[in-house]
């Protein structure tokens, strides 16, 4: 397998891509069995030398129950989910063919949580889709809330040719969409804030990945809720998994100072 020789070679965090990655269905050797994602997950936390798993990119429609589970048999599994939604107007949803309903994508994040409480979501959301009122950009902004979501990819509709959504007949001024967008954006960012401002004075788990991007002189790490934490340390620190305590937040990043064990 090929996350095993990454172990080999001192890997200690995967993350497994694909377009929908939780629809995946693998061959279990000569059998007609298949294994579903959540034992994907399983197979892979048993890996020696793996510590943390992480996945993109999801779709809501196939996180099963088993998949759920997952995060309560799997500690390996990181806290931060980004699970695109797209909108929280059922209407739109139907209109993108989605599959699924607002508060079928908010009970999975509720039960998510249950397991969880701290785990972190992001997600896409698309602004201005041919024939959103404000009655429906409203409705999404409820999930936003609802959700709580500390980080998101958001963007004005774009038509693409050769798509059913590009013959849909749109006539909200692009004044309205852009408003709308900012609005969406200025609400994540206060969330992002909140959020980080929350986590000051805890102590985090962190993989050290490298030299700060800010500063030269320090290291920089990532949380298992996908905050980026810079730090003082010496750089033989990179690639370690450390503790570090939190003391300070700042716009999109987090600041720390790692726990000296004696």
């Amino acid at each position: 397998m090929e996350v095993a020789g990454l172990a080999d070679q001192g890997v200690k965090e995967v993350t497994l891509l694909g377009q929908n990655v939780n629809a995946y269905l693998g061959a279990m050797g000569d059998t007609a069995e298949k294994a579903d994602f959540a034992l994907l997950l399983e197979y892979v936390a048993e890996i020696p030398g793996i510590e943390r798993i992480r996945y993109t990119t999801s779709h809501p429609n196939e996180f099963t129950p088993r998949l759920i589970e997952a995060y309560a048999k799997i500690p390996k599994l990181v806290s931060h989910l980004h699970l695109p939604v797209q909108h929280g107007s059922d209407r739109i949803l139907m209109a993108m063919k989605r599959g699924y309903t607002a508060m079928e994508y908010k009970s999975t994040i509720r039960k998510l949580r249950a397991i969880r409480p701290d785990m972190a979501m992001s997600s896409d959301f698309i602004v201005g889709f041919p024939g959103e009122t404000e009655e429906d950009f409203q409705k999404m902004m409820k999930l936003i809330h609802d959700v709580r979501f500390d980080n998101s990819f958001s963007f004005i509709f774009s038509p693409r040719p050769g798509t059913p959504a590009a013959n849909l007949h749109d006539d909200t001024p692009h004044e309205v969409k852009l408003r709308r967008l900012q609005e969406l954006q200025a609400v994540i960012n206060t969330n992002i804030k909140e959020i980080s401002e929350e986590r000051v004075g805890t102590v985090q788990r962190l993989l050290v990945e490298g030299v700060s991007k800010r500063d030269g002189s320090e290291l920089m790490g990532r949380t298992y809720c996908n905050r980026v934490v810079n730090f003082p340390g010496n750089e033989r620190l990179i690639g370690q998994m450390v503790d570090v305590k939190i003391t300070e937040a700042k716009a999109y990043t987090l600041r720390g100072e790692v726990l000296v064990k004696d």
